[in-house]
């Protein structure tokens, strides 16, 4: 049976500033794909897609 995760970055009701970004990245070496999850302010998102974002 799976277990249901939950997490929240509620804090005194700003969860909705944030969004989790999901990028894919190829490896040159390999030519595998890996995957970034980041969790960036909504002002940040683009700069998090470009790949300026840590």
């Amino acid at each position: 049976m799976a277990k249901k995760v939950v997490a929240t970055l509620k804090v005194a009701g700003k969860g909705k500033e944030y969004s989790k970004v999901i990028t894919m990245n190829k490896s040159p070496k390999t030519g595998a794909y890996s995957f970034r999850t980041q969790i960036v302010p909504n002002d940040s998102v683009k700069d998090a897609i470009a790949g300026k974002t840590i």
